[in-house]
């Protein structure tokens, strides 16, 4: 028989975070794959377990990936860890995961902290929907095109950052969302935790003098729809309706649901689009 995979949530900071399970089966198993076994090594030694461990990391996961499913379909069973928090969320592990799932190997993920649910809850901040990016991307094309879908994103924003980058990021974000309201969170769970509710322009102006300690998780406010809807509109208004009109129908839609389209956008009724026609029509 495979053996099973394991994705075990580790403390983000406080040790007290480790749950009963996770201890339990960190020792049933056969293997341990951890993301920098000398950092596990500290909280192995602390829980007092004992059970061998591997590598399993950005820069081989593939490969590894490809020995540990092989060891699992042998029947060995495998815990899989992250230096803090929960497996596959913007680490590696999302990739063991696919390919255990593709050689039919069963998966289970045992639950516990992740940074960027607990820095949610404490945002004060909409918790009900939000969108998550992890750490922005180093490519600088796909980072401004990530920024760029960001701008109107009316879900509640959550980022990860490194202290040496945060000031770029901070002033990166204001430049491309606009000032926003936003709580920062660091050192969550540890001694030292702070969840700072302020705005994109002044934590710039705080970190001009003074610098950034910490792990970082960056909570920004999503924009109203109906500041949305009021631009969407303003801008509408800025072209007549026959043009208006004519950007639907290049696209292939029918006349009808094109002064539809045209009535919603403007914030205007059917009649109204279907009178100012009839009144220009020949124009």
């Amino acid at each position: 028989m495979a053996g099973k995979l394991y994705l075990c949530a580790t403390p983000i900071g406080n040790l007290e975070d480790m749950t009963f399970r996770v201890i339990r089966i960190l020792k049933e198993v056969d293997l341990i794959a951890a993301e920098d076994t000398r950092n596990s090594i500290k909280l192995l030694n602390h829980f007092e377990i004992h059970t061998p461990m591997t590598s399993y990391h950005e820069y081989n996961k593939y490969e590894k990936g490809r020995e540990l499913v092989e060891k699992l379909l042998t029947g060995t069973n495998i815990a899989l860890i992250t230096d803090a928090g929960t497996p596959g969320i913007s680490d590696p592990g999302e990739e063991l995961v696919k390919m255990a799932y593709e050689a039919g190997v069963e998966v289970t993920s045992l639950p516990g902290a992740c940074a960027c649910v607990t820095a949610l809850t404490l945002s004060g901040l909409s918790t009900r929907r939000f969108a998550f990016e992890a750490f922005l991307p180093s490519d600088k094309k796909e980072r401004l095109q990530v920024l760029e879908e960001l701008k109107n994103e009316t879900r509640t924003i959550i980022l990860y950052e490194a202290p040496h980058r945060l000031k770029k990021t901070l002033k990166e974000l204001l430049d491309s969302l606009g000032d926003r309201r936003m709580t920062l969170c660091r050192e969550l769970t540890k001694k030292h935790e702070t969840a700072w509710q302020t705005t994109l322009s002044e934590a710039i102006a705080r970190y001009e003098t003074e610098e950034p300690r910490g792990e970082c998780v960056l909570m920004l406010e999503g924009r109203s729809r109906r500041e949305l809807e009021e631009e969407s509109r303003a801008a509408f208004e800025e072209i007549p309706i026959w043009e208006h009109m004519k950007q639907y129908e290049d696209r292939g839609i029918e006349r009808k649901e094109a002064m539809k389209l045209v009535a919603k956008d403007r914030g205007i009724s059917k009649r109204d689009v279907y009178r100012y026609l009839l009144e220009h029509e020949g124009e």
